[in-house]
């Protein structure tokens, strides 16, 4: 009962990060730029850690957001790479936000203070496990 009730509040929690998070890339309001890049990076984090929180119920926290945060790093150093068949991907909306389009080093800080959140999020919900 428990087990299902942890899935229910990540659901919820996804049905909340996921609309913000597309809000903040159209955004236009005071530090909106700020807001588009940076604060959807956090949000990216996030939303991933609680996806895949859902796919892999059974691992631990610190596992889910370290590897988000790694292969999100690792999305942001691809951004340094310009093939074609990236390029095509990336001149859609869909495939901008989650490959996104150009690098940045304080982007990083961002995916951590995500992964920080998202660990926060994952630990206040695995009190519903089992």
């Amino acid at each position: 009962m428990k087990y299902l009730l942890r899935k229910q509040w990540t659901l919820i929690a996804l049905v909340f990060i996921t609309p913000l998070g597309f809000y903040s890339k159209f955004y236009t309001g005071p530090a909106s730029g700020w807001v588009n890049n940076s604060l959807g990076g956090v949000l990216y984090v996030i939303f991933w850690s609680l996806v895949f929180s859902l796919l892999f119920s059974r691992s631990r926290p610190q596992k889910i957001v370290v590897s988000v945060f790694l292969v999100t790093c690792a999305l942001e150093v691809l951004q340094l790479w310009h093939p074609q068949f990236l390029e095509t991907i990336r001149s859609t909306f869909i495939g901008a936000t989650l490959l996104g389009n150009s690098f940045s080093w304080l982007d990083l800080v961002h995916y951590l203070a995500g992964a920080a959140l998202g660990f926060l999020i994952l630990t206040g919900l695995q009190r519903h496990k089992q």
